[in-house]
């Protein structure tokens, strides 16, 4: 019965293998690890592109999976130096930049509303697996601007404090319209799970929590159909 009801949907599906490009804003809302109060959340803009492989299976439901690398980045403003020294007021900024690869498994829904023309809703799981990402600190104080030092936040020797894993993973829930060969799709990713490592500070354990979200807007085009 299983096998009759794979071969039907297979023959009734649509598919389509295609590209996609456009713009991601990932969000790291972390903790403090000494308080463990939430950080003011902080946006990285960046760029997503990747392949998309689409299949209606039967009356527009179906689904929809992507293979996806982002970069992304984020600079913050100048602010007072907390350790610093009577007298020399040093100011303190940050850049910083991630590189990840992301595989979405969307279900999907899809509904003709002209000749060629679908408007669709989806929601799914995205795994998430972290390259790179570093921030860079600057200094400043009053007349000059050095570069400090620069941290990975994956590495246990760089982050004495707390350490994030590589593997996010994500539920997101969006829409899109296509017009013939061509989409645009658009929708909000919430973090599931607690990107720290088990970590000890100042010789206790401390339990701190965050996640990581991220909106993203879509443009692309299928290269083929069936």
């Amino acid at each position: 019965m299983c096998v009759i009801t794979m071969a039907v949907m297979t023959v009734m599906a649509e598919d389509y293998l295609g590209v996609q490009v456009g713009y991601a804003r990932s969000i790291t809302r972390l903790n403090t690890v000494a308080s463990g109060k939430t950080l003011d959340p902080t946006g990285y803009d960046g760029l997503k592109v990747g392949l998309v492989y689409d299949a209606t299976i039967i009356k527009g439901f179906g689904v929809s999976i992507g293979l996806n690398y982002t970069f992304g980045a984020n600079a913050t403003k100048w602010a007072k130096k907390v350790n610093s020294q009577p007298g020399e007021f040093p100011k303190v900024r940050s850049t910083g930049q991630y590189h990840q690869v992301e595989i979405p498994v969307d279900w999907q829904y899809k509904f003709e509303i002209a000749k060629r023309t679908w408007l669709m809703l989806y929601t799914g799981p995205t795994l998430q697996c972290g390259l790179s990402f570093r921030d860079k600190w600057y200094i400043n104080d009053g007349k000059n601007e050095a570069f400090t030092h620069q941290e990975d936040i994956y590495s246990e020797e760089d982050m004495k404090d707390y350490t994030l894993k590589r593997v996010n993973v994500t539920w997101g829930i969006g829409a899109g319209f296509q017009y013939k060969r061509y989409f645009l799709r658009g929708g909000y990713d919430f973090g599931l799970i607690n990107p720290y490592k088990a970590h000890s500070f100042t010789g206790k354990d401390v339990y701190t929590r965050g996640r990581f979200d991220q909106w993203q807007i879509k443009l692309g085009m299928y290269l083929w159909e069936k």
